[in-house]
């Protein structure tokens, strides 16, 4: 499928941000964005770059009823000759469609997803940061806009992307977090959509993740939904824990959203010959393996933070200082590796990065 491209006149487009290093994520986007439409008897067609502007949705738009949606997120970088790098985007198009497949929507070609993506970073190169540490956040999003009122899956779909300048996510410092344990709430079930990234996720982790942090907290520590024991997620990201010389972290068991930096740390920490093991384990030994001094460290994963190191947990109101509180060294490795990696400072032994034609 070809792609049009609809330039916004130059006189017209917006001026890019003075201060890289104080963006606030997801305030700024470019000049343009990407979508394509589909209908059931004529499947994905028109595929176009257009000026950035507000979607044009009728009242009765699905997605706007019964919550067919879904979305990536992934990241643009500028390395020091100018050239703009992709991490791992194939992985991004190809966990899309296994939560388009979850949500009964259809899927997109990953090799054309790529493209659009290409395609769209490329038309507003100049909005790629410069320093180091900022990027341009790419987010690709399908939603259902046939206009019906009754639950089955939609007949028409609308997928777009939208791309902005994002400021390194630590302005004052790789420090470490404080997250709360929240027993009450669930962000999801096995059985639910929660290894899919889906709107309904995030909507229904909003009003815990609001009493933590009214409670002075960053994150919400997820449990199981059943039996309320077993660590699931950490807020957005995937959770590590770093018990004597293993390291461990939640399998993906159907709740738990198979996060492409997880993949990426699990990948690093056996490269470096560390033991990994994708197992459950309940909140009850986090606690111990902490009190006992085993637990070294723990850190979350995710696409904007790369690492977040944690620092204490507050388990039902006491609080548990993790080691002596400060970034663990297996956290920060990982996350200059991670980000040398992006940056084209450290060699890609994996061929994780794909540079963009301009």
């Amino acid at each position: 499928m070809d792609i049009s491209v609809h330039s916004l006149d130059p006189s017209q487009r917006h001026p890019k941000p003075a201060d890289e290093k104080n963006l606030v994520f997801g305030r700024v986007f470019t000049d343009h964005m990407f979508k394509v439409d589909f209908q059931k008897d004529k499947g994905w067609h028109d595929a176009r770059i257009v000026p950035y502007a507000p979607l044009d949705l009728d009242p009765a738009a699905m997605v706007l009823h019964y919550g067919q949606g879904i979305f990536e997120g992934l990241k643009a970088y500028r390395r020091s000759n100018g050239e703009i790098w992709l991490f791992r985007a194939g992985h991004n198009c190809e966990r899309l469609n296994r939560s388009a497949k979850r949500m009964c929507m259809p899927e997109i070609d990953p090799a054309f997803q790529l493209q659009a993506i290409e395609k769209l970073v490329a038309a507003d190169r100049d909005w790629v940061p410069h320093s180091l540490g900022s990027s341009l956040y790419i987010r690709p999003t399908m939603i259902a806009v046939e206009p019906h009122l009754g639950v089955r899956p939609a007949t028409e779909y609308l997928y777009f992307i939208i791309t902005g300048p994002v400021a390194a996510y630590y302005a004052e410092g790789f420090n470490p977090v404080k997250i709360y344990v929240d027993e009450e709430y669930v962000r999801t079930v096995r059985g639910g959509p929660g290894d899919a990234k889906t709107m309904a996720n995030y909507a229904s982790s909003l009003y815990a993740a609001e009493i933590a942090k009214q409670k002075g907290y960053t994150q919400v520590l997820w449990l199981d939904g059943v039996e309320r024991r077993y660590v699931d997620e950490v807020g957005t990201s995937n959770i590590f824990f770093r018990i004597g010389d293993e390291l461990v972290t939640p399998p993906l068991y159907g709740s738990i959203l198979p996060g492409i930096t997880r993949d990426s740390v699990i990948m690093l920490a056996k490269h470096w010959g560390i033991t990994v093991s994708e197992r459950r384990i309940t909140i009850d030994e986090v606690i111990e393996k902490a009190r006992s001094g085993e637990l070294k460290e723990i850190f979350a994963s995710g696409t904007a933070a790369v690492i977040s190191p944690v620092g204490e947990i507050c388990y039902r109101d006491k609080i548990c200082k993790i080691s002596d509180g400060s970034v663990g060294e297996l956290a920060l490795r990982l996350y200059d590796e991670i980000l040398g990696i992006q940056y084209g400072q450290r060699e890609d032994i994996f061929g994780w990065m794909k540079r963009v034609e301009i």
